[in-house]
């Protein structure tokens, strides 16, 4: 294993500055990002990263790879769930079980950002399809997740919202309609337009990135006083599901004889947890679930393992299967 590519990543600037938010939150520092600048950030990440996919979609075209590779992503967002919820009941109630495989079975659009930063560090290409992975694994998991706990309620008036609203709060959600309708515009303009828009897509992305992730750092810092009460059953599931989904990606996208960026946007998405659009729609459809356990665990366990540990290694036994 190339120990230097993880060291490489930790020491980055996007990940420092991350260390650097727990950090000050550690040490009871007042440095903060004012809102709205981190909604203003991540609605720039969303729509730079959607508006690329959308140009590489535009130059790939729809290949029988891609639709298998679409197919997979939304597979595995309904069954992450199915699993994750037979080995949480046995250690929380129905609606916290629910609400953590929802999850775990949906993604973290930062995570899959700071991986395609990676991939342009190392110079890999991956295709733009892979953006409308991201966009179509949100949903599923938050449905199915919803659906377990009303499946193991004997009381179905004991759930909030209605299906019907969960769904509707899932694909109206307001970081799934900036990455598909960035995705769509990128697909439909002309090579002129994506030019023009180069110095604002690329130029700024991995600076913005850098202020993202420091923000981030600040809301885990904030949140790992909740990791204590969960007891460390729950947080090592925070690291050893991610690990189990990332072999299973890695296994897909080797299989499938997918490009070493593709499988690695894959692995990444089948690895990360959601800790904005399943906190937004479960506390809509399932108000008894407790955002103090399901949020910390994504944003505080889960989300730094994959960018500071988990995408280097990823990558490094994707690249020795394929050299194989």
């Amino acid at each position: 294993m190339n120990l230097d590519l993880i060291l490489s990543n930790i020491l980055s600037p996007p990940i420092l500055f991350f260390f650097m938010g727990v950090f000050s939150k550690a040490v009871r520092s007042d440095l903060t990002i004012p809102q709205p600048i981190p909604k203003l950030l991540s609605l720039y990440l969303l729509f730079a990263i959607g508006f690329k996919g959308g140009v590489e979609l535009s130059h790939s075209g729809i290949s029988t790879e891609i639709f298998l590779t679409l197919l997979v992503a939304v597979v595995m967002a309904a069954v992450t769930p199915l699993y994750s919820f037979l080995y949480l009941r046995r250690r929380l109630n129905i609606y916290d079980a629910g609400a953590v495989a929802a999850t775990y079975g949906s993604i973290s659009a930062v995570t899959f950002i700071t991986a395609v930063s990676f991939l342009e560090t190392v110079g890999i290409e991956f295709g733009g399809h892979m953006v409308a992975a991201m966009a179509l694994m949100e949903s599923p998991a938050i449905i199915v997740g919803v659906l377990l706990i009303r499946m193991n309620l004997k009381k179905e008036d004991q759930v909030g919202e209605g299906l019907g609203g969960v769904v509707k709060e899932a694909m109206t959600n307001g970081s799934v309609v900036m990455i598909l309708g960035s995705l769509l515009i990128g697909v439909v303009v002309s090579e002129e337009h994506v030019v023009a828009l180069q110095p604002f897509t690329d130029d700024i992305f991995k600076g913005v990135l850098t202020l993202f992730l420091l923000d981030m750092g600040l809301l885990a810092g904030k949140r790992l006083q909740a990791l204590k009460r969960a007891g460390w059953r729950v947080v090592l599931f925070g690291i050893w599901l991610p690990l189990l989904n990332a072999v299973i990606g890695i296994l897909i996208g080797y299989f499938l004889g997918l490009p070493a960026g593709n499988t690695l946007l894959l692995t990444v998405l089948l690895a990360s947890a959601s800790y904005i659009a399943v906190p937004a729609a479960i506390r809509m459809a399932v108000p008894e679930a407790n955002p103090g356990l399901f949020v910390p665990m994504a944003l505080a366990v889960t989300f730094p393992f994959n960018i500071i540990i988990g995408i280097p290694l990823y990558y490094q036994i994707i690249e020795l299967l394929e050299s194989l």
